[in-house]
């Protein structure tokens, strides 16, 4: 259960499945509230932005909403834990090529790129669609307790391209990927962990058991 200095917060843009991460949290005996009140996200010890849909679009809410300057604030100078899962990890690039080239939050210098299977002469499938293995780079907490090469599921025809520093783990999908990347408090993840059942599961509550030596 939620200690009390635990207060996670899954931030509503309007890029749907936001219940079903929800409920991932309360299978393992976690609240977590969704919501885009200031007030309550800046009352978070915890933020969570999952996606999914076009980054474009994603921008546009994030920023309609007035939520770009808050997340920067709540993530970036207060260093609040953050989870981005998959359109939520892509978003904190610096910048993305879907359907035009839209700036992203800038927190790790990366480009989000598509798929491109052209050259290939069995091309693979776009979106990449289902179970596939994530093999670790660098270690992080979110996957304490998770063995190397566990599987979990994907959704995507876009992928996080930059730099190496903060990868902690990578995927083949015709190239190796970058799957999921921490850099200092923040987490995110190319994969859908709230789909991912067993490991997935795994992934939120280590997110949720995160404490301040985690950072680094």
């Amino acid at each position: 259960m939620n200690t009390l200095s635990d207060n996670i917060v899954i931030i509503d843009y309007k890029m749907g499945n936001l219940r079903s991460v929800q409920k991932a949290f309360e299978h393992i005996g976690t609240k977590a509230v969704i919501s885009n009140d200031p007030e309550v996200i800046q009352n978070a010890s915890k933020l969570v932005l999952p996606g999914v849909g076009a980054f474009k679009d994603a921008m546009h809410n994030l920023s309609s909403l007035g939520l770009i300057d808050l997340l920067n604030d709540e993530v970036i100078r207060k260093k609040k834990y953050f989870l981005g899962i998959c359109l939520g990890m892509q978003l904190i690039a610096s910048k993305s090529y879907e359907f035009g080239e839209t700036k992203g939050l800038g927190w790790i210098d990366a480009e989000i790129v598509r798929f491109d299977f052209s050259a290939h002469e069995h091309p693979l499938k776009i979106p990449h669609v289902g179970w596939n293995s994530a093999s670790y780079v660098n270690p992080s907490p979110l996957f304490e307790h998770i063995p190397d090469n566990s599987d979990f599921y994907f959704v995507h025809s876009y992928f996080f391209q930059g730099d190496k520093r903060y990868v902690s783990s990578t995927t083949d999908y015709g190239i190796d990927f970058i799957s999921s990347v921490h850099k200092e408090n923040i987490f995110a993840t190319q994969f859908h962990p709230e789909k991912s059942q067993t490991h997935g599961l795994q992934i939120i509550k280590n997110f949720v058991d995160l404490k301040s030596d985690a950072v680094c």
